[in-house]
């Protein structure tokens, strides 16, 4: 997950629609928006001693980051993660893993939504 979205919130032990919870978005930092336009947005769902859970989201268009450990189910939309020399397709349904320190470049050409897990 990308450390400048914006992030709210929601209480424990509790299920929730991941297609419906809201998201906030913000402008992505510069060093990081390779389009220029991109925005992202993240809702905590809740956390344990080991865990984070929420949804995440990106526009359309390009950015870079350097990821931290992480589990994730594409909820809606379509794009790509470029990571060494591999190809991630995202699509709905599509279940996928980062591994911290990992350089990726993310190609988005509809508005991604994500569900995430990763350590504390």
């Amino acid at each position: 997950m990308e450390s400048s979205s914006s992030s709210t919130s929601l209480p424990l032990c509790n299920v929730y629609n991941a297609l419906t919870v809201n998201v906030e978005h913000q402008k992505l930092q510069a060093d990081k928006n390779i389009s220029g336009e991109v925005t992202t947005g993240a809702t905590d769902l809740g956390e344990n001693a080991q865990l984070t859970t929420g949804i995440w989201e990106h526009s359309v268009g390009i950015s870079i980051d350097i990821e931290a450990d992480e589990v994730f189910v594409i909820i809606s939309g379509k794009g790509r993660i470029y990571v060494n020399d591999q190809v991630l397709e995202l699509y709905p349904g599509a279940v996928g893993t980062l591994s911290a320190g990992a350089k990726t470049r993310w190609e988005i050409d509809e508005t991604i939504r994500k569900v995430y897990v990763f350590p504390r």
